[in-house]
């Protein structure tokens, strides 16, 4: 008997965006002949609301947990900073600006495109909603950064204060070692845990992003579709602005090497990482063509390209980037300047945390818009279209893990230039 192949997730989750959309266009069409009083009462303010909610709510439950939890086991990893030296802080410092240039990168050009206008639900946001949305100074956001009482951080969602404690205590682990080896095995564990729940949500995500999306082109209709390519166009754009002009412009400036032979040389390994959407995943083939294929000693690979999988999310501030811009226009709430420093102060801190596994980038969103002050509801938005640009950003992600190793090698005299001329 024939075996019925099994549908992926990434499948689900795009049939359930298409389904919602094409059932909300039609239930407007319906509310627009007579029915709005059935059609509000019993489904877009009834059973999609509720759906709606319940996954919104389950998203918000694991952000805490996630990012703490993976910030700390991301930061006691890099334990071998402390022997390396000065490798440590020259990666650490180009892993940070190259992830601070992608996200302004993706702001800048999305002020361009303007991918959310078309939509209009600020409208349906209520009073208190809207109220909600406060801008603090840049000199707050950063004295507040430091937390009086974590717990209260944890309790209240301020994520930039949990992203800083969770820092710190990932860091004091890393410098004692074996001494804390058993909370440093209970915290990997817990970040097992952690992962596995998140894994949990995503399997009911084509359900939640069926209701929200067929209730925002209820109320929206069939011009919602144009905001959302603009937004796919926003996105592709920033991915291919920074890989060409960022990577190639670093690696020809930083180390006089050709951007052109590391195309040619690395694209089969940017291929298997469009495919798995994992950096994590990739990473063995990232390193052996890093090596072999590049030059690059095993001594700055085995340092630099784990380290970046872990805390080098360049594609991932892209997309959070275009994502805040997209959402906020779509909601019409504007951002001021403090703002978008926090938004790029946040996405390049949450990057740290953001495991490299297909998906999780959504998650982390969510604490980006928190610290906007914008809806996290306008994630439904983008979910279902999400897995094309996970890919694609994924693909990103390990390059620049890569330039940054052949920068670090060529300035410490680690790089074979035969090898990766040859």
């Amino acid at each position: 008997m024939k075996k019925h192949k099994k549908v992926s997730l990434t499948t689900k989750i795009l049939i359930a965006l298409i389904f919602g959309a094409v059932t909300g266009t039609a239930l407007n069409i319906f509310a627009s002949l007579g029915a709005q009083d059935i059609i509000g009462t019993w489904l877009t303010g009834g059973i999609f609301d509720l759906v709606g909610r319940m996954f919104l709510a389950s998203i918000k439950m694991l952000v805490v947990p996630l990012v703490l939890v993976s910030l700390i086991c991301g930061a006691a990893g890099i334990s071998d900073i402390r022997k390396l030296g000065r490798v440590g802080g020259k990666t650490l410092l180009f892993y940070i600006s190259t992830t601070s240039i992608a996200i302004t990168i993706a702001l800048s050009l999305s002020y361009i495109t303007n991918p959310g206008k078309g939509f209009n639900l600020g409208e349906h946001l209520s009073k208190s909603e809207i109220s909600t949305v406060k801008t603090p100074t840049l000199v707050d956001t950063i004295a507040n950064i430091i937390p009086s009482n974590p717990f209260t951080a944890f309790s209240d969602g301020k994520m930039l204060q949990v992203i800083f404690f969770a820092l710190i205590f990932g860091f004091a682990m890393a410098v004692l070692g074996e001494k804390v080896a058993t909370v440093k095995k209970l915290t990997e564990e817990l970040n097992e845990i952690v992962m596995k729940m998140v894994m949990m949500v995503m399997e009911v995500a084509p359900y939640g992003v069926f209701a929200l999306v067929a209730n925002v082109f209820a109320k929206e209709g069939f011009s919602a579709f144009a905001p959302l390519l603009k937004y796919i166009f926003t996105v592709f754009l920033a991915l291919f602005i920074h890989f060409i002009f960022t990577y190639s412009l670093s690696l020809k400036i930083f180390a006089k090497l050709s951007p052109i032979t590391f195309i040619k040389k690395f694209y089969p390994t940017m291929l298997v990482a469009f495919s798995t959407a994992s950096s994590n995943a990739t990473l063995p083939i990232t390193m052996e063509t890093a090596e072999k294929d590049l030059g690059i000693s095993n001594k700055i690979a085995s340092f630099t390209l784990p380290l970046g999988a872990t805390i080098n999310m360049d594609g991932t501030a892209i997309m959070q980037g275009a994502a805040v811009v997209f959402i906020s226009q779509a909601y019409g709430i504007e951002l001021t300047l403090t703002n978008l420093a926090i938004v790029v102060l946040t996405a390049t801190l949450a990057s740290i945390g953001t495991a490299g596994v297909p998906g999780v980038g959504l998650i982390t969103l969510s604490l980006v818009l928190k610290e906007a002050g914008l809806p996290i509801e306008g994630i439904a938005l983008i979910m279902g279209i999400d897995r094309i640009l996970d890919m694609t950003r994924t693909a990103v992600n390990i390059s620049g893990d890569t330039v940054v190793s052949l920068i670090i090698a060529k300035s410490e005299g680690e790089l074979d230039e035969k090898v990766f001329n040859s």
